[in-house]
Order: C-alpha cells, then sequence, then structure tokens
C-alpha cells in the first residue's frame, strides 16, 4: 500500500491543465529501448498523456541491461536518457509485473485508454535438427542472459570444463559477443558488470577454441565492421581462416559493391587470416566456419543425453546471377567438430500472450505502422482501437538499440492520428496506475516502482565499488525484490 499513497502524491504534482480534464491514460507494456522511446515521445508530443511502464522483472531498461555484453558501457549510456523519462512527473515505472500472469491483457485495457505493447523478444528460434534437446546446447540468448545477470538463467551452468571447444552457430553480432566472452581475458572481464557467477565460471574455463559457424561466406556475414575489428584485436589470439572461403565469385563482389559495410567486413577478414602457426604459446583460437550448415547434435557414448559434439554439412551459395540473394545448399559432405557446448544464435523469438493477434509464422503482432490488427487473417483496414506495438514485437528482431527511434517514430504517429481524430480520448473511468496498483495489492504482487530500482541501482554500484567494477549485479528474484520493494 506504501506504492499506492506515493502514487497520490506524485499525483497531486501533476499539472493543473491536466487535472482540469481527466489524462489521456497509456500504459507501454516492456521497459526495453523500444518502450522508453515511445514514453519519450509521447511525454514530448502531448501534455495531457501520463505514461506508466511495466516490465515482468524488477530492473528496466531491458537489453540494455540483460543483452549489451558487459565490455560495452558506451553502449549502455541510453540508461541515464531512459532514466530521465521515468524521472517525468507524468511517468511512472513499475517492475515485477507480467502480463499475462499478474494482470491480462484485457484487465490492462480496462485501466488504460491505450496501451502499447514493446515487450521484445523473449525466445529463441529452433533449428530442428536431431540432438537438440541435448544438455550442453543453449541459446545464445540464455548465454548473454547468464553473463548479464539476468535472473531467469542465474543457474544456467554452461559447461566450460569438460572440453577444450565451444561451437557457436550464427554469423551475427550476438555470435561475435558470445565468442568475445569466451575468450577475452578474464582479467579485462573482471574490470567490467559482467556478473560474479559467470566471472568465476570463465575464471575457471578449459575453453580455448571456438568455432564461428555460418551456412554462407565472409561476404555474408551479418556483424558489423566494429563487432568484427574489435574481436580480431584480442590480444593472444590466433585467428583461423580458411584461404579458400576468401574466394569471391561475381555475385559476391556485387553484394560488396552494393554494401559498403559488406566490403569492409570482408577486408577486415581478408586481413586477419593467417594459415600459418600462430606465434602464441598455447593461444586461443577462433575459427571462423564459413559455408558450413548444422546437420545433428552429436550424443556423448560415455554420458548418455550429453552432447560430445556437432555434425556440419558443407554448403555452396546458389543464385549467382547477382540479382537474387544468395542462398546456401548442402553439398551431401560432412564434418564433425568435437564439442562440450553449443550455442544457438540464430535468432530471437517474440512470444504471443492471450487475447492478442499474432502471427507465428513471422513472429510478431500483425500491425500497420504500429497499430494492431484485429486479427491475423481479417482484412487490414480493421484495428484493435487503443492497442500499439513497438519495437521487436512489431517488425521482428533486427536492428540496433537506435532503430527502435526510428520505430517508435512511427508508432507515435499513429497514437496522434488517432488521437486528433477523436479514436482516443481521455476517460475518466480509467483509473491507470493508480487501478493497476490497487489491484495487483489485491493479488499480493510486489510492485517495484522506479524508486525500488533505484535502490537495486544504488546497491549495485556499492557492491562493486568494493570490487573495483562499475557495478556488481544483483542476480536472483529473491534479491532483486528484497532490495526493490523495500
Amino acid at each position: 500500500m506504501a506504492i499506492l499513497g506515493k502514487l497520490k502524491l506524485k499525483s497531486l504534482s501533476r499539472s493543473f491543465a491536466a487535472l482540469s480534464s481527466a489524462p489521456l491514460r497509456i500504459c507501454v507494456v516492456g521497459s526495453g529501448p523500444a518502450g522508453f522511446y515511445t514514453a519519450e515521445k509521447l511525454l514530448k508530443a502531448h501534455e495531457g498523456v501520463e505514461v506508466d511502464i511495466i516490465d515482468r522483472l524488477p530492473t528496466p531498461f531491458g537489453l540494455v541491461r540483460s543483452g549489451v555484453a558487459p565490455d560495452h558501457p558506451e553502449t549502455k549510456v541510453v540508461i541515464n536518457q531512459f532514466s530521465r523519462v521515468a524521472q517525468n512527473e507524468r511517468c511512472s515505472f513499475y517492475g515485477n509485473i507480467s502480463l499475462g500472469s499478474s494482470i491480462s491483457l484485457a484487465e490492462l485495457r480496462e485501466m488504460y485508454n491505450a496501451v502499447v505493447l514493446s515487450y521484445g523478444a523473449e525466445s529463441d528460434r529452433s533449428l530442428g535438427i536431431h540432438g537438440e534437446e541435448l544438455a550442453g546446447i543453449h541459446a545464445a540468448r540464455e548465454f548473454v542472459w547468464w553473463y548479464n545477470g539476468h535472473p531467469d538463467c542465474r543457474n544456467l551452468a554452461p559447461d566450460l570444463k569438460s572440453s577444450d571447444t565451444a561451437v557457436i552457430l550464427g554469423q551475427g553480432n550476438v555470435a561475435l559477443d558470445v565468442a568475445r566472452v569466451l575468450l577475452r581475458p578474464t582479467t579485462e572481464l573482471a574490470r567490467t558488470d559482467i556478473a560474479c557467477h559467470a566471472l568465476a565460471a570463465l575464471e575457471g574455463s578449459s575453453i580455448r577454441r571456438v568455432f564461428l559457424v555460418g551456412r554462407r561466406g565472409p561476404v555474408q556475414a551479418a556483424w558489423t565492421a566494429k563487432e568484427l575489428r574489435e574481436i580480431l584485436g584480442i590480444k593472444d589470439l590466433a585467428i583461423r581462416i580458411q584461404q579458400a572461403d576468401l574466394v569471391t565469385t561475381p555475385a559476391d563482389e556485387i553484394e560488396m559493391k552494393n554494401s559498403r559495410i559488406r566490403k569492409r567486413v570482408y577486408e577486415l577478414l581478408s586481413k586477419a587470416a593467417n594459415p600459418g602457426t600462430s606465434p602464441f604459446c598455447n593461444p586461443r583460437e577462433l575459427h571462423f566456419a564459413f559455408f558450413h550448415k548444422p546437420e545433428k547434435f552429436l550424443e556423448s557414448d560415455d554420458k548418455s543425453g550429453y552432447l560430445a559434439g556437432v555434425q556440419l554439412e558443407k554448403t555452396i551459395l546458389k543464385g549467382d546471377d547477382g540479382r537474387t540473394k544468395q542462398v546456401a545448399v548442402g553439398t551431401g559432405v560432412y564434418e564433425d567438430i568435437s564439442c562440450g557446448i553449443a550455442l544457438k544464435s540464430i535468432g530471437y523469438k517474440s512470444l504471443a500472450i492471450d487475447g492478442l493477434p499474432f502471427d507465428n509464422h513471422k513472429g510478431i503482432v500483425p500491425n500497420i505502422g504500429g497499430r494492431v490488427l484485429a486479427s491475423v487473417s481479417q482484412d487490414e483496414s480493421k484495428f484493435d482501437i487503443g492497442l500499439y506495438v513497438c519495437g521487436w514485437l512489431k517488425r521482428g528482431p533486427t536492428g540496433i538499440i537506435g532503430t527502435n527511434l526510428y520505430c517508435a517514430d512511427e508508432t507515435l504517429a499513429c497514437i496522434t492520428d488517432d488521437i486528433n481524430k477523436g479514436v482516443l480520448s481521455s476517460d475518466s473511468s480509467k483509473p491507470g496506475g493508480q487501478g493497476l496498483l490497487q489491484l495487483l495489492d489485491s493479488r499480493r504482487i510486489g510492485v517495484v516502482p522506479f524508486s525500488g530500482w533505484e535502490r537495486i541501482d544504488s546497491e549495485e554500484r556499492r557492491r562493486g565499488s568494493l570490487k573495483g567494477k562499475p557495478r556488481q549485479k544483483l542476480t536472483t528474484w529473491e534479491e532483486l525484490l528484497q532490495v526493490g520493494c523495500a
């Protein structure tokens, strides 16, 4: 009930303009970049709008906190901007609210004039190959959450001991992040905000070889030059690239001519290729395995149910006329790589919730410009009034943090248009945050307000300062709620 009292005090400080008529109450579900950018733009564009941001985690900021690699602190600076949004007198953050279990979408819509869904993608695509259920195989998302201290993956316990080799399936920036964390000296990671349990495991890791497996070639790799340059620059790391994989076709040349990024990536890989013996003593190795796709996972003969390796099929590219995308097809030639851990970095997947139309094939909520369609199959002119979407849930799991700026602009334009046309209007019967908190209080669900996050932040910084780190994250639900709900 203390949070309810604080909400009443906060509402008294709001402008007289808002008090003279009922404000337009909007709830943003998800506190990652898409959610915060949407909230920020709503507050700037409409003085009569109040925004509540809710998240299933006790902590805000989504993938900025749990997805950005610990050795990329500069990328996390955007948290300062998001914090200013949460501290706006017309904005509130409430953590530990799970849409679908704490409260239904229908109940949420009864309390707000509009709901913007921006809860991202918290599941993973499947390869659909034999052996995918074996112990030792993880989604890269889980591994990233593990080393970033996400409470859902605190107990992941990846096997970094039984083998000296890790296989990463995928050649995007997330795959590079994972490889870099496995191969970077732990003395460097110790100065970051990496979770303490992950640092301890990496300090005792036996991993010395990492394979980055991609279906296509170096020209088609999905990472950025900046990320690639960083991993190629790791001290005492031997880079292994087959010279034959660097031979380009006319179609490759066309792709590089049309994309400066692809050309730069190819140039970096060509420069790094080293077919000779590494000068380093007992080096760590990064192998770029282009033109291979996973055929099946291999089970250990000694330990039933556990991973022993990955069988890869050699591929070639088809569609080399320069007009169509080059597609990898199998050649029937196979090779096995022994390993104790395999990480699938093949894409994130959003999850559907009850009462929400969802396109399972595309992994998104069907929408036009951010307006949610009433049905996946219905006419595209029929919208679900008052329901909007932004971020990965809207467009699929693509882009960088900044991509959400443009995505939020587009969704804001739809909301503004609906406000101007009278489709959305204020309604004094909509209780907004006060009604939300009363309902959750009746269900004995502890809510973490932004002040609770500030307590978590302060405690993490305090613990970090004792170890020469920017912060030492609280990594269990129990710890986070104990501090955040105090």
